[in-house]
């Protein structure tokens, strides 16, 4: 009888790694948890699978921890913070050697040189979405309440720069009011620059624009949006989000559109690419 295929799944922090773990148990697939100590929730270890907790830097020990459990495949799952990499993260001797290597240190250069590194040593990276297909965001709208005509233009007038953004792997969330844009995110995320908003221009009528990036690689840095993004909105006082259809994971759909109705906000899903104006969906 041939041995089961085990998957090796590097937790960040976040849901999307319980998430990943639970749709697992259900499909009876097989996990080693590699828990990212600076970033990976506590209780990760109550999933059900073995977890072993590295620093952020210590890819060679990722690359022996894999081997040694029979891993080929592996799932990137949960945000890592990009400040964390240039901070507290101390690197293994692998790690250096894969940063020295690379012409610059975005988000798609890093990731992609820890994916070359893990592909050299026989293990693949995999779309981190594979267990989570019904989470990801369908064309439409999500909320009772469409955009209104106002959002609409910032729509119209934001989503363009914020793909142009995107495309430089500088950040995937921009945030608008009156075709102008406020807060542009760069190593602070979603949430942060959602609040930086609010406090530049006073907490009122801001549409918030999450893309994907053109070439978005599924296997990792898929945009996620949940209830802390809510969170966020409300704080900041902004009245729309807006999301790309199939590429934007939407995690506790139920109650994130529960509190998004509670509050008047509006989530639209689009389907991409962008060519032109937005275009609203039937």
């Amino acid at each position: 009888m041939a041995e089961k295929e085990k998957y090796g799944l590097i937790a960040g922090n976040g849901r999307f790694p319980f998430l990943v773990l639970k749709s697992a148990r259900e499909q009876g697939i097989d996990f080693v948890v590699a828990a990212i100590k600076e970033e990976a929730f506590s209780d990760i270890e109550s999933c059900g699978y073995p977890v072993h907790w590295l620093g952020l830097g210590e890819l060679g020990k990722l690359i022996r921890l894999f081997r040694s459990s029979g891993v080929q495949k592996a799932i990137m799952a949960g945000q890592v913070k990009h400040v964390q990499i240039f901070g507290s993260a101390f690197p293994d001797l692998t790690m250096i050697r894969m940063l020295a290597g690379l012409k610059q240190k975005n988000t798609d250069s890093l990731i992609g040189g820890i994916a070359r590194v893990l592909e050299d040593s026989g293990v693949s990276l995999v779309d981190s979405s594979m267990l989570l297909k019904p989470y990801l965001a369908v064309q439409g709208t999500l909320t009772r309440r469409g955009l209104t005509a106002a959002e609409m233009s910032d729509v119209d007038y934001g989503r363009p720069i914020a793909y142009r953004i995107a495309s430089m792997d500088l950040g995937q969330t921009i945030v608008v009011r009156d075709r102008a844009v406020v807060a542009v995110e760069a190593m602070e995320g979603t949430d942060a620059v959602i609040l930086r908003a609010g406090a530049l221009v006073g907490k009122k009528n801001l549409t918030v624009i999450k893309v994907s990036k053109p070439k978005q690689d599924m296997r990792f840095d898929i945009p996620v949006v949940g209830l802390s993004t809510l969170e966020a909105m409300i704080a900041s006082g902004a009245t729309a989000l807006v999301i790309d259809a199939g590429r934007t994971l939407v995690f506790d759909r139920e109650d994130f559109v529960k509190a998004a109705d509670e509050n008047r906000i509006a989530v639209v899903a689009f389907d991409v690419p962008v060519t032109g104006k937005s275009i609203p969906p039937e």
